[in-house]
């Protein structure tokens, strides 16, 4: 990488740290330039606006989901397997970010009630995230890992509600056990939609 490259990567990776902790709404480009011992114009000079800047914090961190969660979830077997592994390493991800923060999370309360090429950009990467759980939902329901009468968005909802319990319940309360409850409701959720159950 050339220096400008360097040092716009450098900006981004403070960038995001700063996003995680204070919000999107909380980065602005003075206070990343006093971050980075840099001048304004200078940290204004790899990005042509702070909206721009955002939307780069945005899509790094996109990226390094997909690096840590998607991708490795990849590598497993279709069905249930590979959706089982999503949920895992997205919990991984989760509690990682309990001192710091979720921006998926963080950026939906902030902008919840605006308009705009960042509410877009977020909502985009949040779609994204919850079509490739619905495509692994319905591949686990094709290969008979789970019922085939039940509506995979339900599956998908539901997954979603357990990531949002933990991260509030880890953060915000500081409630020690947050990630076996977390786990346990994914595995009770997996069986009650099993094609087969065993009697009790």
């Amino acid at each position: 990488m050339r220096k400008g490259e360097l040092t716009r990567a450098a900006i981004l990776e403070t960038a995001l740290q700063s996003a995680s902790r204070h919000g999107l709404e909380g980065l602005t480009i003075g206070l990343l330039a006093e971050q980075m011992n840099m001048s304004k114009s200078g940290v204004f000079a790899h990005f042509g606006s702070r909206e721009d800047l955002q939307i780069a914090v945005l899509k790094l961190y996109h990226h390094l989901f997909e690096q840590e969660v998607f991708y490795p979830s990849m590598k497993e077997d279709r069905g249930l397997p590979r959706l089982r592994s999503m949920f895992s390493l997205w919990v991984k991800r989760v509690t990682q970010e309990i001192a710091s923060g979720c921006i998926y999370i963080s950026g939906a309360t902030e902008y919840d009630d605006r308009h705009g090429p960042i509410r877009d950009e977020l909502v985009g990467m949040v779609n994204a995230w919850q079509g490739a759980l619905l495509r692994a939902t319905i591949q686990a329901q094709e290969f008979q890992h789970l019922e085939a009468n039940v509506d995979p968005a339900q599956i998908v909802y539901e997954m979603y509600g357990l990531i949002l319990a933990l991260h509030h319940d880890a953060r915000f309360l500081k409630k020690s056990g947050s990630v076996n409850r977390a786990e346990t409701g994914f595995e009770r959720m997996i069986q009650s939609y099993a094609p087969y159950k065993t009697a009790a």
